[in-house]
């Protein structure tokens, strides 16, 4: 469940582009980035609450959905209404606190000093419009510039700017997960739900002491990572996880010591847009086990892996 309430977190929340001049960019589309600039000013100021269906595949999950806003800070909750029923729900955040994948979102200031961060790595544009949960809406096409990220196609709310639909795209144009409203509201009236069996409660992270998977015997580090990619945390030395963000997609690596070799291979699961890839090797003659968790294609995970290695 709280693999669902990050990747709508990410869908709905974390998607913040601040105004830019697309002249200063090379190759951007002006209408596009202003529409995005629309998304990030809006999506921070709106209580909203609705039902959402989210596909990976042949599942289909429906959800309702709520945030709400007030003038210090920010709140969700995720109830899941298919299946065993479960709710996560998300403390207060405070509105001046920006996580790395933001920072990278929020353009405007790299834009306008000639550093293109996100337009580096993918081309926005306007390619229509349409209809969702009954409003009218915008789409916006994210196209990655290498093989190592996915693309999206996003749809915009024309009153709002709040994204009420995305697309994961992956390589051959296949659509590999989407998210829509199927209803919303603009309200600080929550809907209540009954016969909730699962119930956690999300915690903001403290960066400075992160909650972190158990140490490994040396330090290590990621030698090669997708360009625009960056670290989101302060989890270095020993520790056993990397997280890693383009500002759209992140991924996680763990490592693992093992106490013997094991067998050559590798284990592949993906669901949607999300693939975690498990490898066990030799580092310097060390056994390890490897394990990349993210929204990153097959071969940047492997290529992330071959590049692992202990720290001097």
């Amino acid at each position: 469940m709280s693999e669902c309430f990050c990747a709508l977190t990410f869908t709905l929340l974390f998607i913040t582009v601040a105004s830019v001049e697309a002249a200063t960019c090379p190759d951007t589309d002006a209408l596009a980035l202003s529409w995005l600039d629309k998304m990030s000013r809006n999506s921070q100021q709106l209580s909203y609450h609705g039902v959402a269906t989210l596909q990976r595949g042949g599942d289909l999950q429906v959800l309702q959905f709520s945030h709400l806003e007030s003038q210090d800070d920010s709140s969700e909750s995720l109830i899941k209404l298919t299946g065993q029923g479960a709710q996560v729900e998300r403390a207060p955040h405070p509105l001046d606190c920006i996580h790395p994948g933001q920072q990278l979102l929020r353009m405007g200031d790299a834009l306008q000093a000639s550093d293109c961060d996100m337009a580096r790595q993918y081309r926005f544009s306007v390619v229509g419009d349409g209809r969702v949960a009954g409003r009218d809406t915008v789409q916006i096409e994210v196209v990655p510039r290498d093989m190592y990220r996915f693309g999206y196609l996003l749809y915009l709310d024309k009153e709002t700017g709040l994204l009420l639909k995305s697309e994961t795209i992956g390589h051959g144009h296949k659509v590999l997960e989407k998210f829509q409203f199927a209803r919303l509201s603009y309200s600080e009236a929550v809907p209540s739900v009954n016969g909730i069996v699962v119930s956690h409660q999300a915690k903001h992270p403290d960066a400075l002491n992160p909650a972190i998977s158990a140490p490994v015997s040396r330090d290590w580090g990621v030698n090669w990572l997708p360009r625009g990619f960056m670290p989101t945390d302060t989890s270095f030395g020993t520790s056993g996880r990397r997280t890693y963000t383009d500002g759209l997609a992140v991924f996680s690596v763990f490592l693992e010591d093992l106490n013997r070799e094991m067998r050559p291979g590798e284990g592949l699961v993906r669901q949607g847009g999300t693939t975690s890839y498990t490898r066990g090797m030799l580092i310097a003659e060390e056994p390890v086990l490897v394990t990349i968790v993210g929204e990153v294609p097959v071969n940047t995970a492997r290529m992330v892996a071959d590049s692992i290695a202990w720290e001097h």
